[in-house]
């Protein structure tokens, strides 16, 4: 990512949600009421018009039904939890994610939400302009992972590891180093209580080398000079159980 900008992938995804969202209740995958709120007029428009044109399946065939059925998953997971009396929800990567918001998590459960400090200052600022006043229950915590590790700022910012938690790390892996991944899942194992867990998502190593095509990695890769964000993570095919049972 960029120093000085924000994250575009976020704003992407947040787009891809709030179209979603239109349709209606018997059609949709996935519903969050504040997704377009989260982004530009401007770009809703011009994104909004390639995914409802048909024009974004064309050029990545599977990519939007993928981040759809993501959101609904990792929200599924969430509900599942709080009917089990989470205590803690860390949305690692938070982007423009609005689960903060859109789920009954006041009273009962301290929310964390952690990302790229250009990226969360901008959160925060639209998040104002959208509620007035930004949930108590909800502590902002902006990581450089150049700079800093994920133990000092959530500790120091009121995370407590012997709560049950969730971690949610969403549209992050595949952005980070085998070392980044390992660090992050050893801080979970470590700093979790018992029942804890985390949901995320990656992409296959094949992808990433080329050997399985996929257009969308294509066109991320080709376009990373406006992002800043490039792809270099992934897990073989079928072996995730592995990977993480190893951690």
């Amino acid at each position: 990512m960029r120093k000085n900008q924000d994250s575009l992938t976020a704003a992407g995804i947040a787009i891809a949600r709030a179209v979603e969202s239109e349709k209606p209740v018997a059609e949709r995958i996935c519903y969050d009421p504040y997704a377009r709120r989260f982004v530009p007029s401007w770009m809703y428009r011009l994104m909004g018009f390639f995914i409802k044109s048909g024009y974004a399946e064309l050029r990545g065939p599977g990519v939007n039904g993928f981040l759809v059925a993501r959101e609904r998953y990792i929200d599924e997971v969430l509900q599942q939890f709080l009917g089990e009396g989470l205590q803690q929800l860390v949305i690692l990567g938070a982007g423009y994610d609005s689960r903060g918001y859109r789920f009954d998590l006041a009273e009962r459960v301290k929310v964390f939400e952690v990302d790229y400090p250009v990226t969360q200052a901008e959160k925060v600022k639209r998040a104002q302009r959208i509620f007035h006043k930004l949930p108590e229950y909800i502590t902002y915590v902006p990581v450089d992972f150049n700079i800093q590790t994920l133990s000092e700022c959530l500790v120091s910012s009121g995370y407590d590891p012997h709560l049950l938690s969730l971690f949610i790390w969403q549209g992050v892996t595949m952005y980070l180093t085998l070392a980044g991944v390992d660090a992050t899942l050893g801080y979970i194992v470590k700093n979790s209580a018992p029942g804890s867990a985390v949901v995320f998502d990656y992409l296959y190593q094949s992808v990433l080398e080329g050997t399985q095509k996929q257009n969308e990695i294509s066109n991320m890769r080709r376009y990373r000079f406006m992002t800043g964000e490039g792809l270099t993570f992934g897990i073989p095919q079928g072996e995730a159980g592995a990977f993480l049972q190893a951690r």
